[in-house]
């Protein structure tokens, strides 16, 4: 809810027309991972307990997860939250698909016909639902303080989110998540940054623009584990729901940790919305989501002063002048969209 609320509705919008970027997202995450999560049960012959809740896992596209991670580090949370949504929607179709399709060619019948079908759809209902809600909400008071609001109250729901699910996971001490063989650990991580790289090249190759690249790369990597966790807990007992559960818990430490590095290299390389000599701190507790109108004696948008006094362009407004000079029309370009940090 509180990331979708934060998302200017005009600019979802826009991002609805981004047909190029939501297309690539959706490729990578309901085709590229879930094939991934296939070749790796397959090639390290997983036994069911780990393969299943691993093809699960590589199933279930991230839900607000992605969008807080998309917000925490400035990408692009406008198309974050439009693909969340589409993702969301497919997933009721995908999700059973994909698994449906990989389970079968992985194990028996008798597992696949033990999933648990309706914990899958509830959950999606879940994220549909508050996606919607927080959309809704940002229409009827679009203002920047509502916007500045949600987002905060995202950001904090989301790390509580994280917290809790760690805690939820790791309650049971049978699931011994530090005393398995190597095959558990590779195998377990290696879609998740097979996919993160895998993202970051095929986003590279279509010329998108960076934030986006960010975005995507997140969504395509960034599972719903809480999905998987739920189908570990009706499925098996005993033994094998303390491999099964092991899965989500160390896929979502890998995928927190990743994305983590990624992140703040994205940042430091000028991939972001944030400015790069902003301090850490103050970037990851600011949002460049909001926007507010141009600045308008100098035709360029603006959103604030580093140490020194000089004004921070936005990235779609450096965007801008870059092919304003490579045009040398003399006439600025009017920017796709305003992204900027309203203070």
């Amino acid at each position: 809810f509180g990331m979708s609320a934060t998302v200017d509705i005009h600019n979802l919008q826009s991002q609805l027309k981004n047909k190029h970027a939501i297309l690539t997202g959706i490729v990578l995450q309901f085709l590229v991972l879930p094939l991934l999560g296939f070749f790796v049960v397959n090639a390290l012959k997983l036994n069911h307990p780990m393969g299943v809740t691993l093809l699960v896992v590589t199933s279930s596209p991230g839900g607000s997860y992605s969008n807080w991670w998309c917000s925490l580090f400035n990408a692009d949370l406008a198309l974050s939250v439009c693909m969340t949504a589409i993702s969301t929607l497919l997933s009721t179709i995908m999700l059973p698909l994909n698994l449906l399709i990989y389970a079968t060619y992985s194990f028996d019948d008798e597992v696949v016909h033990s999933l648990d079908w309706k914990g899958l759809f509830t959950a999606l209902v879940i994220v549909i639902s508050a996606i919607l809600l927080g959309l809704l909400s940002s229409a009827k008071r679009s203002t920047p303080e509502f916007n500045i609001f949600a987002n905060k109250l995202g950001n904090i729901s989301g790390i509580l989110l994280v917290m809790f699910s760690m805690i939820l996971t790791s309650s049971d001490s049978e699931s011994d998540l530090w005393g398995r063989e190597w095959v558990f650990y590779i195998g377990v991580a290696a879609p998740c940054i097979l996919g993160l790289l895998i993202a970051n090249i095929v986003t590279t190759g279509f010329s998108l623009d960076k934030p986006e690249r960010i975005t995507i790369s997140i969504e395509c990597c960034y599972q719903n584990v809480g999905i998987a966790t739920s189908v570990a807990l009706t499925m098996f007992e005993n033994d094998e729901l303390a491999e099964a559960l092991g899965v989500p818990l160390y896929y979502g430490m890998v995928e927190a940790f990743i994305l983590s590095i990624y992140c703040v290299g994205a940042w430091k390389a000028g991939w972001t919305k944030a400015p790069v000599d902003e301090e850490f701190w103050t970037m990851i507790a600011k949002t460049y989501e909001v926007s507010k109108e141009e600045d308008g004696s100098c035709g360029t948008e603006m959103i604030g002063e580093n140490n020194a006094g000089t004004a921070i362009k936005s990235y779609d407004a450096q965007v801008s002048d870059a092919e304003d000079q490579k045009n040398n029309n003399g006439a600025p370009r009017e920017s796709a969209s305003a992204y900027t940090l309203f203070s």
